[in-house]
């Protein structure tokens, strides 16, 4: 047998970080443990903070309202749009004071009035391989992960969408952890800015087009939470995202993954337009129903009839099908197969994903030899076929790890604090 490998792409780099790599440690371990699943499916309302408003996240509209309303001219509004947003977003700029194209009077009203802030990186880890990992902190003292993988011709960039997660997807660390919140438009791009900040990535006013590298080329919405149960402000800092004169991606450089939320994808095409990947994990109801869920909501039939719709309505190209491997629950070649006639007819491609095991889940990686045998079922079917390759493991970047591997050494300190009396 040939193992063949489809050219890479930033899905491939993301999620094998976010995943793991092949070999595990555990991976003879008997499946006894019960995995710890949460189901939580009330979003607390965000309650905004009093003060100056923070003008990250917010449209072009609703910044031309609340510049109107703090008293800017209405003839004067769209300019001042303009302006400011190119500040913000193109050059990174967060001081009004700096802002040299706007009259003085003009600056200390706005900073009377405004402020343009991000979240805040707690730590920063580095990979030897270039991965870089952030634990980054939000209103209100919680914390998200965001995870950049630098590649020779991309730079990719994951970034959460809410902290914590209500889908409890049995295979996944994240799903054990609750939802707390939906993060704000601004929370989301502001993911984006933070870690352009770290890469020295913003180009400075008056530097030629092109004078600085474009380190990140693409966005992924692979973090923490489901994308699609916080649509309007994942829309918001995707605009934010894909606006010309300011951060500038196209929509072909963004991929939001959803596990199957259906009523949101054929709006996800009309409204963002940006490619998809779907956490498919399983070819029958009974296996899916388990892993993802969400699936007992919107079944597989439902979610592939769907998904047929979404290229000619995006405009986009393949959907991505993700496909964690899982020894002895999905990793059959029946189940490689089935998962090829299900897909007839999308344009797609499958990324199998070695499971990433993590304390008390009760699954273990598909032997390497049954990934590959699966990965040349699908690709003699004519479809790509990538499996993972190891990214940051030094550095622990694999999926949900980051702020479940911080909230553990937490609990630590405190316990040793409190034995010894402190």
């Amino acid at each position: 047998m040939v193992w063949r490998r489809a050219p890479p792409n930033p899905l491939e780099s993301v999620r094998e970080s976010y995943m793991g790599s092949y070999p595990s440690p555990n991976r003879d371990r008997p499946m006894t443990q019960t995995a710890p699943i949460t189901q939580d499916v009330l979003t607390i309302p965000r309650k905004l903070p009093d003060g100056p408003i923070n003008l990250v996240g917010l449209t072009r509209n609703a910044l031309r309202e609340v510049l109107i309303a703090h008293g800017t001219p209405e003839k004067q509004a769209k300019m001042r749009v303009n302006q400011i947003w190119q500040w913000i977003y193109q050059w990174g700029v967060r001081d009004f004071h700096a802002m040299t194209n706007l009259a003085k009077a003009y600056r200390a009203q706005l900073a009377e009035n405004f402020v343009v802030t991000i979240p805040e990186v707690v730590s920063k880890q580095v990979s030897a391989d270039g991965t870089r990992k952030y634990l980054v902190r939000i209103a209100g003292g919680h914390e998200v992960e965001v995870v950049y993988i630098p590649e020779t011709d991309r730079g990719t960039l994951c970034i959460s969408s809410q902290v914590g997660c209500t889908l409890t997807c049995s295979f996944c660390h994240t799903g054990t952890q609750k939802l707390v919140r939906n993060l704000t438009a601004g929370e989301i791009i502001g993911q984006v800015m933070l870690a352009r900040d770290d890469l020295n990535e913003w180009p400075k006013p008056g530097e030629p087009a092109g004078e600085r590298p474009r380190l990140i080329s693409n966005i992924v919405l692979m973090g923490m939470g489901e994308p699609l149960y916080n649509f309007d402000n994942v829309r918001d800092a995707m605009k934010i995202a894909m606006d010309g004169e300011g951060i500038s991606l196209s929509r072909r450089r963004i991929t939001l993954s959803t596990s199957g939320v259906v009523p949101e994808i054929a709006k996800t095409a009309e409204e963002i337009g940006c490619l998809l990947a779907v956490s498919f994990h399983a070819t029958t109801d009974e296996v899916r129903d388990t892993l993802v869920p969400i699936n007992k909501r919107w079944n597989i039939a439902t979610l592939l009839d769907t998904l047929r719709e979404y290229p000619r309505l995006s405009n986009s190209e393949r959907i991505t099908f993700e496909y964690v491997m899982l020894k002895g629950v999905n990793d059959s070649d029946a189940d490689a197969r089935r998962l090829v006639q299900l897909i007839k007819g999308i344009p797609a491609k499958i990324n199998l994903i070695p499971f990433n095991e993590w304390p008390g889940s009760p699954y273990q990686r598909s032997d390497w030899e049954r990934i590959e045998r699966f990965a040349d079922i699908i690709y003699k079917a004519g479809y790509a076929s990538p499996i993972r390759t190891p990214r940051g493991e030094d550095i622990m970047a694999a999926c949900g790890q980051l702020k479940s591997a911080t909230e553990r050494s937490r609990k630590s300190r405190a316990q040793i604090e409190a034995e010894a009396g402190l």
